[in-house]
């Protein structure tokens, strides 16, 4: 999910309900700790906004759209090799 999360992210900055519906299948608590594994790490910044309601946005740090960079050879890859959309499990020749 984390380099699902990154892409997403690279567009632009996202709220954190933005994710979830940019992302389906991840749960809230999964996505909840990914966001916060990446914060800590340096490669997401979250925003706070004195707003009320409030609001949170979560954005790439130049170290996160850097990785962004390193990752976009496996997204070609995973491009190139894409199967069809009704695959069981078994390749066809």
């Amino acid at each position: 999910w984390k380099v699902l999360v990154l892409w997403a992210l690279d567009e632009r900055p996202h709220r954190f309900g933005e994710l979830r519906r940019a992302l389906p299948g991840i749960t809230e608590k999964v996505l909840a700790s990914h966001l916060r594994e990446l914060e800590d790490d340096g490669i997401v910044r979250r925003e706070d906004f004195a707003e009320v309601p409030p609001r949170v946005e979560y954005s790439l740090t130049d170290l996160g759209r850097s990785l962004n960079r390193a990752l976009e050879p496996l997204g070609a890859w995973g491009r190139e090799h894409r199967l069809p959309a009704d695959h069981t499990g078994a390749r066809t020749a």
